[in-house]
């Protein structure tokens, strides 16, 4: 079975940094562009970064422009999201998305955060930027 599984998601003050990590069972990402998304209680889901699936194209939300870092590792697996500078407004339940096929989103910010491309989720990870 197909799983994507977010890890990481914490508490922390404003100013702060956190690392998420993106694990896949069931298949190998390396054929995937990966995305993330995060939803906020009462908003809409947010396309915040992706990349493709050898990682050399990346993008990113403008709300998140120069703070965060996606990045991954083919042989671990693995997707990460450094989150650095972290805003209140930052707070948010975030997902990790898996697209097939498809790595040519990832140069462009609109495509790159478009959930209809995405045809696996995870169930997400909590941060909370508080102070």
């Amino acid at each position: 079975q197909l799983q994507l599984v977010e890890s990481g998601g914490d508490l922390v003050q404003p100013g702060g940094s956190l690392r998420l990590s993106c694990a896949a069972s069931g298949f190998t990402l390396d054929r995937y562009a990966i995305g993330w998304f995060r939803q906020a209680p009462g908003k809409e889901r947010e396309g915040v970064s992706c990349i493709s699936s050898s990682g050399v194209y990346t993008n990113y939300a403008d709300s998140v422009k120069g703070r965060f870092t996606i990045s991954r590792d083919n042989a671990k697996n693995m997707v990460y999201l450094q989150m650095n500078s972290l805003k209140p407004e930052d707070t948010a339940n975030y997902y990790c998305a898996a697209a097939e096929g498809v790595d040519y989103i990832t140069t462009d910010q609109r495509t790159c955060v478009m959930a209809t491309y995405y045809g696996y989720w995870g169930q997400g990870t909590q941060v909370s930027v508080s102070s």
